[in-house]
């Protein structure tokens, strides 16, 4: 016998994929989320003129439907999406971020645990949003699994904390954010109570592990892709060496330091920035000299992105495993990145691995493959090869078989 699951996700991240496994699996007993196309107002809303709703409800319309999993598997909370989107509309800072995620994972969480889990043996949820749907769920005898999508708030903080102090012209004064201690007590709950947490890279397991968590519960599955760019690579053109970076623009995503890069190398390779970015006019305006900002890009116009470039950069202080890096290598691009990007690069194979806040590193890698086009060339083939290793069915084949050793049947329900 199979273990069934309930799979809660807030939004429609990676495409809904861990829904999608489960259900390509036979074992997604239901799916809880807070809006889509597929229930409700939401999916009359979608069959608006976009460029008539207000910026909360045209982000609500563009939710897509979820593919493969069967609509009377799903429940939404469109009230609460709608209300979730109109309260993150009024955030004006970090703090308010904090403040928002903390009331919309404990209020979807509640709402989840309310509707019960329809007979599953086991619970599937996302750190932030799953405490109260572990606690029903361990009262129910479940197996509970929580993925960590990023590093631990404690990490994450620290890192963005140094960094406005190097920067504070980018994100506001150094302060630290008092609500960021409840987040992150609340991540160790989880990490505590749930039988697996879900790390989709060494990065995220090893702090993880400093943070409290324990070792024996921690499951790393890299995440996977299924690429729809189409990109034909051919020996670069003379000229520069061009760079991109694809993400939003800030301190989390080693900006500075691809700014400064572009100032050390100056005319000898061209850097491209595609993603949104909160930035102060001054600080726009000084990255401009040096960086292409392109600002967000359709999905339906990035593959131009990818084919314009030579190379892919992502120096991130903090990610959980960047998609957009396995976007890079599914379109052969070799990747510089950093560690703490978790990301499945080999350094010197697909890529190069830098250390953070190292703008003199991501230029000398930059050159080196600048001069280097056969070592180029090798990396741009290994990178193809990488990218078939992880694909979302490779993903799911690896995040099922983690999770194979849990119980198919219902354990003795606590007292």
């Amino acid at each position: 016998m199979k273990a069934t699951v309930v799979v809660s996700q807030l939004g429609a991240r990676m495409h809904y994929a861990v829904p999608r496994i489960f259900a390509a699996d036979g074992t997604l007993r239901h799916f809880y989320t807070d809006i889509c196309a597929t229930k409700g107002w939401p999916r009359l809303l979608s069959r608006f003129p976009r460029q008539f709703l207000p910026t909360a409800l045209r982000r609500l319309a563009g939710r897509n439907v979820p593919p493969q999993i069967p609509t009377e598997l799903i429940t939404v909370f469109p009230a609460f999406g709608i209300t979730s989107a109109l309260k993150r509309l009024r955030v004006k800072n970090t703090s308010g971020e904090t403040s928002h995620a903390i009331w919309a994972g404990a209020r979807f969480s509640k709402l989840v645990s309310r509707n019960g889990f329809h007979g599953a043996t086991g619970l599937y949820a996302f750190s932030g949003d799953a405490l109260e749907q572990i606690q029903t769920a361990r009262h129910l005898g479940m197996w509970t699994a929580v993925e960590q999508m990023i590093a631990p708030r404690g990490v994450l903080e620290a890192l963005i904390l140094e960094e406005m102090q190097r920067f504070p012209d980018w994100e506001g004064l150094a302060r630290r954010d008092p609500l960021d201690t409840i987040f992150a007590a609340r991540e160790r709950a989880e990490w505590h109570l749930a039988d697996r947490v879900i790390c989709p890279s060494e990065f995220v397991a090893r702090n993880v592990v400093a943070e409290g968590g324990c070792p024996e519960k921690c499951l790393v599955v890299p995440y996977g892709v299924d690429n729809t760019f189409r990109c034909e690579r051919t020996r670069r053109m003379p000229g520069p060496l061009r760079i991109l970076v694809v993400g939003a623009v800030g301190l989390r995503k080693g900006s500075p330091y691809v700014a400064e890069a572009a100032r050390q190398l100056g005319r000898s390779a061209v850097f491209r920035m595609a993603g949104s970015a909160k930035l102060s006019e001054s600080v726009t305006r000084n990255l401009s000299e040096s960086v292409d900002l392109r600002g967000i890009v359709p999905r339906s116009e990035i593959a131009a992105e990818f084919q314009w470039a030579d190379v892919f950069l992502l120096p991130s202080l903090c990610e959980g495993s960047a998609t957009a890096i396995y976007e890079a290598l599914s379109t052969g691009l070799p990747v510089i990145t950093t560690e703490n990007a978790g990301s499945v690069i080999r350094n010197g194979l697909e890529g190069l691995v830098v250390p953070i806040r190292d703008a003199g590193a991501i230029a000398e890698a930059v050159t080196y493959l600048a001069d280097n086009e056969s070592a180029r060339l090798q990396m741009a083939t290994n990178a193809i090869e990488r990218a078939a290793d992880f694909t979302v069915a490779r993903y799911g084949e690896r995040l099922l078989l983690g999770l194979s050793t849990l119980p198919a049947e219902r354990r003795r329900p606590l007292p």
